[in-house]
């Protein structure tokens, strides 16, 4: 819901008014943050749905709140669009299993639906993969995923992705897709976040003693190949002059899906191999937006290591451009973050081909002597990755979808 709630203060002004709906925050397993609604226009109306409850459907191994809420949805959205006209449906969620219900609504009420990819959704990423690097339940997903996507997009009218690759392989994969408008467009940045982040006041999970150097954002075995580079340099730097570098600590924040308290470290077990656990902070659960904001805030300087995988573009950089810390980027070198990074004017952002000792040795020597406290972001980037400006393409989008289904509405 992250681009919907960033997005909600600008599309009327694009001549567009929403209405939202959501699964009842009771049944998920995902933190809430009230902060959030604070800012959502009081204008725009929000339906709640109910789901299954996780406590029962979980002795049959049904835990997604995609699958729980299916039928909930179908019977209330059909209410909603029996009784008003509505132009479009914008499935804009990583619960991708809703989006079947698009070419079911397609059929009966007319309304034609876009599908925003904020991830991939079938992918063979880790096909051959060793079972401790899979997802859990990957087995069942994997298979399911195969089965749902094609479904969701043999009638789909517009596809918005933060990747070009998430789109290019959608239309490799189904060639009725071919000319359906589609457009790349990342997630964008809501000026009066950082405001009302540093505005609250949130539990610190930083040690104000220490140099906190961190990343918050989702774990995974495809982001080692990014991590090792630095966990080596810090290994090698407390061996060298241990007094100096004796105060750094890494933190990773939020690094599983998994619900509270029930996630599995993704890179401890990593800095075990290099002996610098001591030094590496890793908490799975997840942060609530504003906390994330504040902690982020809070920082020495700031970590963002990509995944293995080139498709992957961490559509969530642009908070801790944001944030006005110090950054250390490390991708894949033909990831789109790189060159967001720096288009915005961050010269310590690498790809894993050209990153060394020295670039890594040197920015934690920034951190450590305080050399570089806040970056200034270019301008011009700032604008370009606006959640106004973002909006403005979406509904760019919504308009091209609508004239395609007009004139290529499938029959069933």
């Amino acid at each position: 819901m992250h681009r919907v709630r960033t997005s909600l203060p600008y599309f009327k002004q694009f001549g567009w008014e929403a209405e939202i709906v959501a699964v009842q925050p009771l049944y998920t397993d995902i933190g809430t943050d009230d902060l959030l609604c604070t800012l959502v226009p009081k204008e725009v109306k929000i339906h709640y749905v109910r789901s299954l409850d996780k406590r029962i459907t979980s002795k049959i191994g049904l835990g997604a709140v995609a699958l729980r809420a299916l039928p909930f949805y179908r019977a209330y959205v059909n209410k909603l669009l029996s009784c008003n006209k509505f132009d479009l449906i914008y499935f804009s969620t990583t619960q991708f299993p809703v989006c079947v219900l698009g070419p079911y609504w397609l059929n009966k009420f007319k309304v034609p639906y876009v599908i925003d990819m904020q991830d991939p959704w079938h992918s063979n990423y880790y096909q051959g993969k060793p079972r401790n690097e899979q997802p859990a339940k990957y087995w069942f997903s994997y298979r399911l995923n195969k089965f749902l996507e094609p479904v969701a997009m043999k009638a789909v009218s517009g596809l918005i992705s933060v990747s070009e690759d998430y789109t290019d392989q959608l239309k490799n994969r189904y060639p009725n897709l071919q000319n359906v408008p589609a457009a790349t467009i990342t997630f964008g940045m809501y000026k009066d976040d950082v405001g009302v982040a540093l505005e609250n006041s949130f539990p610190s999970i930083l040690d104000k003693g220490k140099i906190n150097i961190v990343y918050a954002g989702r774990g995974g075995a495809d982001m080692h190949t990014a991590i090792t580079p630095v966990f080596s340099t810090l290994s090698k730097l407390l061996q060298l002059q241990p007094n100096k570098f004796k105060n750094v600590r890494l933190y990773f924040i939020g690094t599983s899906y998994a619900p509270a308290n029930k996630g599995t470290a993704s890179f401890k077990a990593l800095a075990r191999q290099y002996g610098i656990e001591q030094y590496v902070i890793e908490q799975t659960n997840r942060l609530s937006y504003y906390h994330t904001l504040n902690t982020l805030s809070n920082a020495d300087a700031l970590f963002i290591p990509g995944s293995d995988d080139s498709r992957y573009t961490a559509s969530k950089i642009f908070p801790y451009l944001m944030v006005g810390k110090p950054i250390l980027g490390l991708f894949h070198p033909k990831s789109s973050a790189l060159k967001i990074l720096k288009d915005a004017g961050i010269n310590t952002a690498y790809d894993f081909d050209t990153i060394s000792e020295d670039n890594i040795t040197a920015f934690i020597n920034g951190a450590l002597n305080k050399t570089s406290q806040t970056i200034y972001v270019n301008a011009d980037v700032l604008k370009e990755h606006s959640a106004e400006y973002k909006t403005g393409l979406q509904c760019q989008l919504f308009e091209q979808a609508i004239k395609y289904a007009n004139n290529d509405l499938p029959i069933f």
